[in-house]
């Protein structure tokens, strides 16, 4: 970490000099008296921000006392030495990049970043820049605000579990055992120094390999579909499972919140493993998993096969259907998509529940179906008939 003046920490810090100096002299910065680095910068804006949202300067310096504000810094990225922090007006940013007002606060808030902001800082105006490069590439305004929605709902949740992942696995170790509070922060230090130069590398080389993967994925579901009658836009014709592990509650009452987690991570990788080629997770709420994919016949297959090799209780139940849905923000939503997850509700662990459209849809030779009768399901006026779906025994 390169040196810098108590000026240029107070600096890009945003507060005063003298009061830099003076929560440096009360102990709320921790460091060994050395020159003033990278990590300080971080953490005085972090002390600056936990001070504006209420905290006393008393319980500020109980927690750098403690160790559990000995955060590890993360540098600012794309700024290069010896040029000005500067921030931007909206509008100084729209005449730059040449577009509306409005339009860069519609992608500043697709991006997940803070509303209500006046001014843009050099990381913003940045993202802002290639937001306009994307709109410039000729890519519709609906699909452009999607892919910032997207990229930001993504990368948030990596945020949050790489924070959360080292304080319980790092951090919380460390002041459990007692380690003083400045060789907490240089082991977080040292630990940000070594991630963060591979986290660029990593989600860039996943993004190629996954956008290869979907593009040939892409291709497959357009020569299948060859013929058909044309969708409205934004909507697609797929697979949809629902999953959920029947008597969820009950384990979480007799085991325990942790017990319980392990076993939903352990269904929850147990059906990533097993997931035929063209269908992916999209999605996971508490217990249940929402899977997608483009053959309503293998992921039936899927299901029935997957219920067979689980021998964990508590057992899943598993809702299959197929229908056109919209998709928005790498989601899925429409009437289809509701009454897939409905349908699982109405099954018992170790079940597979299809409604008569995935019945037609599939390719059924290989499976027994028996009627459950029709039934209401919640928001739907026109009550469904479902089936329970078995692999049939091979007639040799």
């Amino acid at each position: 970490m390169s040196a810098l003046t108590s000026a240029e920490v107070a600096r890009r810090a945003g507060i005063a000099v003298s009061t830099l100096r003076r929560w440096d002299a009360d102990g709320l910065i921790p460091r060994d008296g050395g020159p003033w680095t990278e990590r300080e910068v971080s953490h005085v804006r972090m002390l600056l921000g936990l001070r504006n949202r209420g905290y006393s300067m008393e319980q500020l310096r109980e927690g750098v006392e403690r160790g559990t504000l000995a955060i590890g810094y993360i540098e600012q990225a794309g700024q290069p030495a010896g040029v000005p922090h500067r921030t931007y007006t909206f509008r100084e940013a729209a005449r730059e990049l040449g577009l509306e007002v409005e339009l860069l606060r519609r992608f500043h808030a697709a991006f997940g970043l803070p509303s209500g902001l006046s001014t843009l800082n050099e990381t913003e105006m940045a993202l802002l820049r290639h937001g306009a490069r994307v709109l410039n590439s000729g890519l519709p305004l609906v699909a452009s605000l999607q892919i910032a929605r997207v990229y930001g709902q993504a990368l948030a949740q990596i945020a949050d579990a790489e924070v959360r992942l080292v304080h319980l696995y790092v951090h919380e170790p460390l002041l459990r055992d007692g380690v003083p509070n400045l060789k907490i922060a240089k082991a977080l230090d040292g630990l940000a120094s070594d991630l963060l130069p591979v986290a660029s590398p990593i989600l860039d080389l996943l993004h190629q390999r996954y956008l290869q993967y979907f593009v040939e994925q892409d291709v497959v579901g357009h020569l299948e579909q060859e013929g058909a009658a044309d969708a409205r836009r934004g909507e697609i014709h797929v697979a949809i499972a629902f999953a959920d592990l029947a008597g969820f509650t009950r384990l979480t009452e007799e085991e325990g919140d942790l017990e319980a987690v392990s076993v939903v991570e352990r269904f929850f990788e147990q059906v990533e493993r097993s997931l035929p080629e063209d269908c992916r997770i999209i999605k996971t709420i508490g217990d249940e998993v929402m899977v997608v994919g483009s053959d309503p016949g293998a992921l039936l297959a899927w299901a029935v096969q997957f219920q067979q090799d689980r021998d964990e209780r508590p057992l899943p139940r598993i809702g299959v259907h197929s229908g056109p849905a919209i998709f928005r923000d790498g989601d899925y939503y429409g009437r289809e998509i509701n009454r897939a997850a409905r349908i699982v509700t109405r099954g018992a662990g170790g079940e597979v529940i299809v409604t008569g459209t995935l019945r037609d849809a599939a390719h059924l030779r290989t499976f027994e179906l028996q009627s459950i009768g029709s039934v209401r399901l919640k928001g739907f006026e026109q009550p469904e008939e479902l089936f329970v779906v078995r692999r049939t025994e091979p007639d040799w």
